[in-house]
């Protein structure tokens, strides 16, 4: 049967990836704004990390509070509004709690600072739920994950970009040895963000990008709600029972894993034999990407997490472990390999055919390399010992282009590659190992788009339900992490040997990537064959 190909809406796609560059340079601008809190309010390091939660919080909190009014009301909000002003009022959104930021500033009051941040990344999530499937919408599903990609890239640039122009703002330098942050340098920075944020609204109001509605009957999903309930009161008690007992942290963390996973699976089985009020959880494909997302965000970040304290270990990458000083052109490098990779991921959005087409995806990562090593040297750092790491950016080039664009082969053949460098980096020390667990960002770099995309796959008018699912399940990110510390707090265990976490992690990926191919499948969609018909 012969498949028509939807083309891509180039010019709307231009636009929307701005908002993509924003969500990495706010997560930028965190990672300085943490050690000015820290200092100026005295915090200690645990304290000064919630902003981190709050931050990362207000994903999980912004889509179930979507999903429940639209439950309510009785129609989807997304829908009804359409993306365009979805991202339009998350920009909003985003104003409002940089403006906050302000106020809080001066009252010398952290929780209001923590309060602000969790008001803008409720506009993130609004933004985030409404142009992940907008970038599906705008061409071919079947090639939504290349859309999803170059947004990715564009994120990734903001994130490497963005601790440069944001230390300029608040140091007058890069460096931020050079001066002390001032509440008059944060007021001066949030100032500007909450105006670049308002420009960007105000863009999206008078360009020409289409609406994105999508204007079937809504169906209430009370069932699934009540599922969102039971897991949110899941964790709270979890936290709760953190906070005021002795009980083992890493039975907690490993109860809520577990939890969480077995209520979607309860739920879609629930689902299958009675539909009605489950809404976008009776598709089974939906619910390989929740767990999907889960798991790809929790590794990502455990990776990083969890790396600097293992480069400060005597005997792992130094006999005397490494100095602070000495940590960040690592983890700088980890963060741009997922830039590497989703510029290269992003190639294929363009009409690039034939020899053109591979050269670009052969040079553009080694280009995104250059770039991370450039940033990384104006931070003063040396470099010299990770030029071979083009080694590892030639593998993961290869087992790319192995992956012919296919969403499902591609995360296949990704998670595959991860679960083996993982086990390199357990098994191994020194620069090798380190190579291989920064070669985790390289694999990471496409998971993303390609699980979101098959996850939606199907879904119909439930696609922005099943989106404000997907981004809930960037708990996964809260959840992963503090478990591989636990692991790694046995004495048994240690930190290195933690890692094994994450290989297990990136092998349940390559497991989801077969259910996910069979479940569309049976449905009649193969992404994959569509991929390889041709037409953008």
């Amino acid at each position: 049967m012969k498949t028509t190909h939807q083309p891509t809406n180039t010019g709307a796609l231009a636009n929307l990836v701005i908002v993509f560059f924003f969500w990495g340079f706010i997560a930028a601008s965190n990672s300085i704004f943490i050690p000015f809190c820290k200092t100026h309010f005295h915090l200690s390091q645990f304290e000064s990390q919630l902003i981190g939660s709050a931050f990362y919080g207000a994903y999980f909190i912004g889509s179930l509070i979507l999903f429940l009014v639209s439950n309510m009301i009785g129609y989807d909000i997304l829908n009804k509004i359409g993306y365009k002003k979805g991202i339009i009022y998350g920009l909003m959104i985003s104003v409002v709690g940089a403006l906050l930021i302000i106020p809080s500033a001066n009252a010398n009051s952290f929780p209001a600072i923590l309060a602000s941040f969790f008001v803008v990344a409720l506009g993130f999530s609004l933004q985030q739920t409404a142009a992940q499937p907008f970038a599906i919408l705008l061409g071919d599903p079947a090639t939504g994950s290349h859309r999803l990609n170059l947004g990715g890239s564009v994120n990734s640039l903001g994130t490497t970009l963005g601790p440069l122009i944001v230390s300029y703002f608040l140091f007058g330098t890069p460096s931020s040895s050079q001066s002390e942050v001032t509440v008059t340098n944060i007021n001066t920075l949030y100032l500007i963000v909450a105006g670049v944020f308002a420009a960007v609204a105000l863009f999206f109001s008078f360009s020409k990008l289409p609406d994105g509605k999508n204007d079937e009957a809504f169906e209430k999903a009370g069932k699934a709600a009540s599922t969102l309930f039971l897991m949110t009161a899941l964790i709270i008690g979890v936290i709760i029972i953190g906070q005021l007992t002795s009980v083992s942290k890493l039975w907690l963390l490993l109860l809520t894993v577990i939890s969480v996973i077995g209520i979607l699976f309860y739920s879609n089985g629930q689902a299958i034999s009675k539909p009605e009020g489950w809404g976008a959880m009776k598709y089974p494909q939906l619910i390989f990407g929740m767990i999907g997302i889960f798991v790809y965000v929790g590794v990502e970040v455990t990776i990083d997490n969890n790396f600097g304290a293992l480069l400060k270990q005597p005997g792992y990458l130094t006999d005397a472990g490494l100095d602070e000083s000495k940590i960040s052109k690592y983890i700088s490098l980890y963060w741009g390999s997922l830039m590497i990779g989703r510029w290269m991921g992003a190639v294929s959005v363009f009409n690039l055919t034939g020899f053109s087409k591979k050269l670009a995806m052969g040079l553009i990562p080694f280009v995104a390399f250059a770039l991370v090593l450039t940033v990384s040297t104006i931070y003063g750092n040396d470099v010299s010992d990770l030029y071979a790491y083009a080694i590892m950016i030639a593998i993961a080039v290869s087992v790319f282009f192995y992956g012919q664009e296919k969403p499902v082969k591609t995360l296949l053949a990704v998670s595959l590659l991860a679960t083996a460098c993982m086990l390199v980096g357990v098994f191994t020390k020194g620069i090798i190992s380190v190579y291989a667990f920064m070669a985790g960002g390289l694999c990471c770099s496409v998971m993303w788009p390609c699980i979101f995309s098959l996850g939606v796959g199907g879904l119909g008018k439930y696609t922005s339900q099943g989106s404000a699912f997907l981004i809930m399940m960037i708990l996964g990110g809260a959840i992963v992490p503090p478990l591989q510390g636990a692991i790694g707090d046995i004495s048994s265990v240690g930190l290195h040997q933690s890692y094994l976490l994450a290989a297990g992690c990136f092998a349940v990926l390559a497991l989801l990537a077969l259910k996910l191919q069979s479940v569309l499948k049976s449905q009649g969609l193969d992404f994959d064959a569509q991929v390889s018909g041709g037409g953008h």
